[in-house]
């Protein structure tokens, strides 16, 4: 099985020497440039590792780690790549959520062997995403309901359920849904709500509740019993 890598580095020539060592069979590679465009792709697609520069333009990689663990509620594994050595630096890194901390120059070998560890140890605990009584497995796309059953989803709706999971309790967007099911944010409208409501009607049948609200204008949120008070609130 792939080891899926997002490598963010601002650096074309340090990017370009890693997209190339990790170029092989054994590795699903994808690339940012920025943070910004780091936090889309993880907003919306599953990875084992994260190779994150430090200092990257605009939002430094510091920056970028807290919001993937606090705002995408995301425990990816994060290693950081920096000229930044000071332990002081160090300390920031790790208590802001980084798994790993590699200085600047480093062999390529040592960084695929902290990879290759930090993958490992993704593999072996569970990767579910929760929210309330609802736990989501993105690899097995299995739904489990505290004393309610279970439900395996597919196609879009796994998609459409993975984002809304990830964004709880916060509501995402119709262009948000739309880069999830087709990759561009100004998909038919119509047919996501044709997507959202196939989705509603499955948890419907299988644990009595739609769990999905609406956000009139704007987009959908999922909407628990424990929260639905608050999220009307809104």
């Amino acid at each position: 099985m792939q080891t899926r890598v997002l490598i963010v580095e601002d650096q074309t020539a340090l990017a370009e020497n890693l997209i190339e060592f990790f170029g092989d069979e054994h590795y699903s590679l994808d690339f940012a440039a920025d943070g910004l465009t780091a936090l889309h792709l993880l907003a919306h697609h599953a990875y084992d590792v994260v190779i994150l520069d430090v200092m990257l333009p605009a939002i430094s990689g510091f920056e970028i780690c807290r919001r993937i663990r606090e705002d995408l509620r995301n425990n990816t594994p994060i290693i950081f790549m920096t000229a930044k050595g000071a332990l002081t630096d160090k300390e920031e890194g790790f208590a802001l959520g980084g798994d790993d901390y590699l200085v600047k120059p480093f062999a390529l070998r040592e960084l695929q062997l902290r990879v290759d560890a930090l993958a490992r140890r993704k593999g072996s605990a569970a990767q579910q995403l929760q929210a309330g009584p609802l736990a989501y497995d993105p690899e097995t796309l299995e739904l489990q309901y505290q004393q309610k059953g279970s439900l395996t989803l597919s196609g879009s709706s796994s998609r459409i359920f993975e984002a809304l999971i990830r964004k709880h309790p916060r509501f995402v967007t119709y262009e948000e849904l739309s880069q999830v099911v087709w990759g561009t944010d100004n998909g038919d409208t119509h047919t996501l709500r044709t997507h959202v409501y196939a989705l509603r009607k499955a948890l419907q049948s299988a644990f009595g509740q739609s769990l999905i609200g609406t956000v009139h204008g704007r987009g959908y949120r999922l909407e628990l019993q424990s929260t639905s008070e608050n999220a009307v609130s809104r």
